[in-house]
């Protein structure tokens, strides 16, 4: 097998740097509205932020006979409940504030102590998360492709709603990461390489995309998408 660690270790901590610039940016819907609904973007991105650094660390400490199979579990964990997190974000996004007002904040709390438990229950029982670890990565894949997909979906409808030049590349991003999600499958079912460079690749395009679309808006434009962008 070939030994792809340099690269992956300089493509997660590529992807940390931009979500971690990403939170920052996310976090100015929600302090400028007050609106619970928009917490999931800040809480989503750096999530998915902290998987990657610790992916990176796993790579950069072990070599691929002897990786820390529970970290890996555990940051596959984290890189779910940030995509719902995001997904319960552009869900409630599209509704009217008076139907959304306390329903993101129950959303969010139990997204959280769902994910609590689950952590709670990966130290607790080790053994139970590197158990059929391949089979149960391609699960979380497909979840992941679902949750971005249905995020893909919500953007692309706020955009045909006011479209703007700027917000039609929101789901594009969304769309990016979806197809990196699902194109790792191919990676733990057949070890495709073209698929483990082909998700480095478009995940780091769909980010790429986040970061600029963010820069413009809240640094070019000064004003805040009403999509959470």
């Amino acid at each position: 097998m070939v030994d792809t660690s340099l690269i992956r270790i300089a493509a997660e901590l590529a992807s940390a740097a931009i979500c971690i610039i990403l939170m920052k940016f996310m976090i100015k819907p929600y302090q400028l509205t007050k609106e619970s609904r928009y917490l999931g973007l800040p809480l989503g991105f750096g999530l998915l932020g902290l998987s990657f650094v610790i992916s990176a660390i796993v790579y950069i400490l072990g070599k691929p006979t002897t990786y820390n199979i529970d970290l890996f579990w555990f940051q596959s964990l984290m890189k779910v409940f940030a995509f719902a997190f995001l997904a319960v974000t552009y869900n409630f996004s599209n509704k009217p504030l008076q139907k959304a007002r306390f329903l993101p904040e129950i959303a969010f709390g139990l997204l959280i102590a769902i994910f609590v438990a689950l952590f709670l229950i990966t130290v607790a029982f080790p053994k139970v998360a590197s158990q059929d670890y391949t089979e149960s990565q391609v699960f979380i894949r497909i979840l992941n492709t679902v949750f971005l997909t249905y995020v893909a979906a919500q953007a692309l409808k706020s955009h045909i709603k006011k479209p703007d030049p700027t917000t039609i590349w929101i789901p594009i991003g969304f769309g990016l990461l979806a197809v990196s999600q699902y194109s790792s499958i191919f990676w733990y079912t057949d070890l495709s390489l073209a698929s483990y460079f082909g998700e480095i690749i478009i995940r780091l395009v769909g980010l790429s995309i986040f970061l600029i679309v963010s820069y413009r808006t809240f640094y070019s434009s000064g004003n805040v998408k009403e999509e959470g962008s």
